[in-house]
């Protein structure tokens, strides 16, 4: 009788360029989950005053997750705008969001850095620490948050006063709507 073995499953380490390399796919993939401009703005029809305090907190549900993506790229831009008096604090603050983007929020695979792995702790930590001397030596905090805010009350507005009829997140919304039928959705 043979004796069962037991299989392991390691992760293959890729090196440091092929992380930032599918980081940046990462990142365009996400983007290209942004919804056309034109929808975005829409026709003054597609904008009008909600009616009630509930009516207005479901609009910024179902707009925030139906235009999500336009809204970050509006923030981020508000917040570049906000720096761009001090071309210096605008590349220091464009090179520290890019890091976190792409050995953060988009990596999915181990950082291998000569031949060592490097864990999730130190690589959060190194970025941590580069982003607190960034905005120390260059002293940018103000004017980003200004422009975060800016960016926040213009999406906020936009989700508020954006009536969100004919936006369908999924099918069973759609077809509630009638857009579609039950039949086809099974």
């Amino acid at each position: 009788m043979q004796s069962p073995t037991t299989t392991t499953y390691t992760t293959i380490p890729i090196s440091g360029t092929d992380v930032i390399f599918r980081s940046f796919q990462n990142l365009f993939s996400f983007l290209s989950l942004r919804r056309p401009w034109p929808e975005f703005i829409s026709n003054a029809a597609s904008f009008d005053r909600p009616d009630s305090l509930t009516v207005a907190a479901t609009r910024i549900r179902v707009n925030s997750k139906f235009f999500g993506v336009n809204y970050g790229i509006i923030i981020t831009a508000c917040a570049a705008v906000s720096l761009i008096g001090d071309p210096t604090t605008l590349l220091a603050f464009a090179s520290v969001f890019t890091m976190w983007l792409v050995l953060h929020v988009f990596r999915e695979d181990p950082m291998v850095v000569c031949g060592h792995h490097v864990h999730d702790h130190l690589v959060t930590l190194c970025l941590v620490l580069i982003t607190g001397i960034a905005i120390w030596k260059l002293g940018f905090v103000s004017n980003l948050l200004i422009g975060v805010a800016v960016g926040v009350l213009i999406s906020v507005v936009h989700e508020v006063f954006r009536n969100p009829q004919g936006v369908y997140l999924d099918e069973s919304d759609a077809a509630s709507e009638g857009l579609v039928s039950i039949s086809s959705i099974e």
